[in-house]
């Protein structure tokens, strides 16, 4: 007597339109319930012979095939992405190629697009990656520079630096007071201070009284870049343009070195500290007055911040002399000059009983000069 045969009773699957459509739902009955010897037939049932077959043979690499787990237990599951179930070189080479991208990008500041490009030719080499940025960006600067050359640069910032007995003022310009205020142009001020300090603490002259020394603009182009900075500051400069797209020009730079029984006093007005050097100040103008003191003197400091404020808001072109007679509003010796804060004496008047003695000054306004 033959066997009667064994037959799987299933619900027909929504159909569409232009066809019949294999519902997800309906698919997984079939899988789950039929033995494995029965899936071509079930599934020749449910969607048509062609369709049951090419089915089948794609499960040949589904885990139910290589595992000794139930077909329903494995289906039941939720379902993942094709890729995560590759893992392997691959995947372990593009998680380290992502993280070599986000660690360039934190480093360079540049864009998610050229940090890729400049992985990609220097064959994932982080340092050869970050050197062929620098130089596209330099590249791209200069040309733009170029292009900018001639276009007014009225506004900007001025620099303050002091380390022990040094000091240097510097002077950056811009177009616009929009630029001034971004953090990349601030650190073009901060990388043009540490360069002119550099220079200055170089000088190994030896010194029985101050030494004063002023920068122009091609000198100061020419000085090395700070510690944090690459190559000469005019390249510093192409990058600052080529990133802010403004033109930009470093203009001048003071610097002073004094030894023991002297002090420089300093103000900046408009005063805001450098993003990230702590004893960098910048601002709109900035003084450095150099003095005399024979004796050390508690509140120095103080009356060397007075002076530096004197000089800004009353614009000295000399120094002048204690002996002077006391001058009105259009006298430009300092010592003869109403106090900015107390216009009732001269400077001269506030200076002598603090036991200090005025030998210098410099005086830098932004702008000035720029028509």
């Amino acid at each position: 007597m033959k066997q009667a045969k064994e037959t799987i009773t299933l619900p027909l699957p929504p159909r569409s339109a232009s066809g019949s459509v294999l519902a997800p739902s309906v698919l997984g009955s079939v899988l789950a319930l039929a033995p494995r010897r029965r899936l071509a037939s079930c599934l020749c049932a449910v969607t048509g012979r062609g369709t049951g077959m090419s089915l089948l043979r794609s499960l040949r690499f589904f885990p139910v095939a290589c595992t000794g787990r139930s077909a329903r237990a494995v289906l039941l599951q939720p379902s993942q992405p094709w890729h995560t179930l590759h893992a392997g070189p691959s995947l372990s080479s593009s998680a380290s190629s992502k993280e070599l991208l986000m660690k360039l990008r934190r480093t360079t500041g540049y864009s998610f697009v050229n940090c890729k490009k400049a992985l990609e030719t220097c064959g994932g080499d982080l340092k050869q990656a970050e050197a062929w940025l620098h130089k596209q960006a330099q590249k791209e600067g200069w040309s733009k520079a170029a292009k900018l050359h001639g276009r007014k640069t009225k506004e900007g910032l001025i620099g303050l630096l002091q380390e022990e007995n040094t000091a240097v003022l510097v002077e950056v310009n811009c177009e616009t007071d929009f630029v001034s205020r971004n953090v990349k142009f601030q650190q073009l001020v901060q990388q043009v201070a540490l360069g002119t300090m550099a220079h200055c603490q170089n000088l190994t002259d030896q010194l029985s009284t101050y030494s004063k020394g002023f920068l122009n603009s091609s000198e100061l182009s020419e000085l090395a870049a700070g510690p944090d900075g690459e190559g000469s500051l005019k390249d510093q400069l192409a990058l600052a343009i080529g990133t802010l797209g403004e033109n930009m020009s470093l203009k001048r730079a003071a610097w002073v070195k004094v030894p023991s029984g002297f002090y420089v006093g300093s103000y900046v007005h408009g005063e805001m500290q450098s993003p990230s050097l702590q004893n960098l100040v910048l601002g709109k103008y900035g003084a450095l007055v150099i003095c005399q003191t024979p004796e050390q003197i508690t509140n120095l400091e103080e009356v060397g911040r007075r002076l530096g404020q004197h000089v800004v808001g009353m614009a000295p072109l000399s120094v002048g002399s204690l002996d002077d007679e006391p001058g009105g509003e259009t006298e430009t010796r300092m010592l003869p000059q109403p106090y900015l804060l107390d216009p009732s004496i001269t400077l001269g008047q506030y200076v002598q009983p603090q036991g200090v003695t005025v030998v210098d000054f410099v005086r830098f306004e932004c702008g000035e000069g720029v028509f």
